[in-house]
């Protein structure tokens, strides 16, 4: 959210965290350091990262739905849907010179087209220590009580001069009270409320159990890696924290979709459901057969999600030479009948990714490439096409090896170069990493293809029957699932019951060094040198995380929560435990989510930090 007429925008520290990666090196580690630009010439750019402003929202339902009308074959049929919303996108960008997105809500019930003004000109202003930020680690992670003070405050330039903002949230220094009426404006990620059944059972018989195995295995490997010196654990440090908070929340998934209750009320919900469609002879015809439709596409999923988790590199520089291989190929053929990556509507922020100069270190490279080739050679098989495809019969690290080591793609003058010279250019490229990805790009296509034929044809259409069904049973009485567009939530500040006692709705400055010292000072739950030297200048009775009944899931991360004036008084940065099975299912006596207290943090700016001038702007003092 903008906090200021100048620019600046705040989120979260873990938000923020890539951009300290890319910026850092062994000699100044941001994140282990904090960062702090207390004049504008010392902020800080972000490599590749673009802020999207939401400028305008238009519902496009009948033109999308009415591309497949009448096509009986369900391939064709997705094929007119696709081209039609590429259609839509790229008209809307002609004519706005906007981002364009068109999402898909209530299964395909809805579709609307979302505009959004980009910002690529975006620099860092302040960052605390991760240490400050992610206080407690991984055992934390998803739990409350939390002492974090998980903020970042970069600035948006247009033309090389700070944003002027002229809508931005004003500051509560008070912050939020107990039992205060909040609302959380920001966007979620992805929900599965409104699957089936059958789609929820595979969720967690098949896709869970598969993702987790993958992320545990790239934890051990690059855990493996930071072991081996404070380098190595530099480089691998937010890869590692974002796999350790996906594998929390898959786990949190598994356990949700383990649950008897949870799952019976699914099943209630959705006999609710089919036997009021079933009830009325004109719904049934038109959309009785849509869950048997779902389920047996499901079926068809099965088989393809171990190729999907083990046919991967892990690798930045292959996924570079196989975007470039793919793109060069794709920007010739008319907009709609390109993968949907590669729509007009979208190049500039493709673009402006495959051309980032952030950094990319041949080590990491070679380690994780490694292991996900040797890991699909052991499970697929060395005759699997794939494998064979980037490995040809070669030893995995040799091969890996010989691939970083001879590749040019590091540099994005090269990438520029390949692109820009189309086709000719990348077929004759005798870089490494492009000869394999040509190899594989076949392989890719075909899987797409086979994906898009018999199971997206058949879920898509399948879906938007739900979806209109759904309207005339229940109307617009429960929002569509998650999409990252954005989304108001409400709630309460409320602490909530928990292990045996209940959990307060704010915890304060006291509480960091409480934890601390019950810890023994030791990592994770240690304080750093700024906090210790700040205790003393603190009010230690100024909240700092505080919780509330506000309905989030990931991807509401950075979200800002304001009171019922619009003033700021919160930050999300997290949910409890409980909140994990949000995913499936919303039960508001547990599920909270975690906030940074606004008061908090001005206190930490002012005292620990000596961002006072910031403080200031954030305030309306300057």
């Amino acid at each position: 959210s903008f906090v200021s007429p100048n620019g600046l925008l705040l989120t979260n520290h873990h938000v923020a965290r890539g951009q300290l990666q890319k910026n850092s090196t062994a000699e100044h580690d941001y994140i282990r350091d904090g960062f702090y630009a207390p004049a504008p010439e010392q902020e800080m750019k972000s490599p590749d990262l673009e802020v999207n402003v939401l400028v305008a929202m238009q519902d496009v339902t009948a033109r999308v739905q009415s591309a497949a009308k009448g096509i009986s074959d369900d391939a064709k049929a997705l094929k007119a849907r696709d081209a039609e919303i590429a259609a839509i996108e790229k008209e809307s960008k002609d004519k706005t010179g906007l981002r364009s997105d068109v999402v898909s809500f209530y299964q395909g019930g809805e579709y609307w087209l979302y505009q959004y003004k980009a910002y690529t000109d975006v620099r860092l202003v302040f960052a605390p220590e991760q240490q400050a930020a992610f206080f407690g680690g991984d055992p934390d992670n998803f739990t409350y009580p939390r002492y974090d003070l998980d903020m970042a405050l970069f600035r948006v330039y247009d033309n090389g001069k700070p944003l002027q903002t002229d809508n931005y949230l004003k500051w509560s220094a008070k912050g939020a009270a107990s039992g205060e009426l909040i609302f959380i404006s920001g966007h979620p990620g992805s929900t599965e409320r409104q699957d089936t059944v059958a789609e929820l059972l595979v969720q967690r018989d098949v896709i869970g159990p598969a993702v987790t195995a993958y992320l545990q295995r790239r934890i051990a490997t690059a855990q493996a890696f930071a072991a081996q010196g404070q380098e190595q654990a530099r480089l691998v440090g937010s890869t590692i924290f974002g796999l350790q908070n996906s594998l929390k929340v898959y786990l949190g998934r598994a356990e949700a979709l383990g649950d008897k209750a949870i799952l019976a009320k699914k099943q209630s919900e959705e006999d609710d459901f089919r036997a009021k469609v079933a009830a009325n002879p004109e719904w049934k015809k038109a959309y009785g057969s849509a869950w048997d439709t779902i389920a047996a596409a499901e079926e068809k999923v099965k088989p393809e999600v171990k190729a999907q988790f083990l046919r991967r590199t892990d690798s930045r520089l292959f996924t570079i030479a196989l975007q470039i291989v793919q793109f060069v190929a794709e920007i010739k053929k008319p907009d709609g009948e390109r993968l949907p990556q590669f729509h007009d509507a979208g190049l500039d922020s493709l673009n402006h990714q495959l051309l980032s100069p952030a950094p990319i270190y041949p080590s990491t490279e070679k380690l994780f490439m490694t292991s996900a080739l040797k890991l699909a050679q052991e499970k697929l098989g060395k005759d699997d096409a794939y494998v064979q495809a980037i490995l040809q019969g070669g030893d995995a690290e040799a091969t890996v090896n010989s691939l970083v080591d001879g590749t040019k793609l590091a540099d994005p003058a090269v990438r520029k170069s390949l692109i820009d010279g189309g086709e000719a250019a990348v077929a004759a490229s005798t870089d490494p990493m492009i000869v394999a990805a040509r190899r594989v790009d076949p392989i890719v296509r075909e899987t797409n293809r086979r994906m898009r034929d018999t199971i997206s044809s058949v879920l898509t259409p399948a879906g938007e029957k739900l979806g209109k069904a759904r309207f005339l049973v229940y109307g617009k009485d429960a929002y569509p699932d998650a999409t990252f567009t954005l989304r108001l939530s409400y709630g309460t500040v409320d602490g909530y019951p928990y292990n045996g006692t209940i959990a307060p709705p704010f915890t304060t400055f006291y509480g960091i060094y409480d934890r601390a010292a019950s810890f023994g000072n030791k990592p994770p739950f240690d304080l750093t040198p700024k906090e210790a030297g700040g205790r003393d200048k603190l009010d230690l009775s100024t909240p700092l995380d505080f919780v509330s009944t506000g309905d989030i899931i990931g991807g509401n991360s950075g979200s800002p929560v304001v009171n019922r004036e619009g003033d700021l008084v919160g930050l999300i940065f997290d949910g409890n435990i409980e909140s994990l099975a949000g995913d499936f299912v919303y039960e508001g006596e547990k599920n909270r989510a975690v906030a940074v207290h606004s008061a908090g943090m001005i206190e930490g700016l002012r005292k620990i930090y000596g961002a006072g001038a910031l403080a200031d702007e954030l305030e309306g003092k300057k």
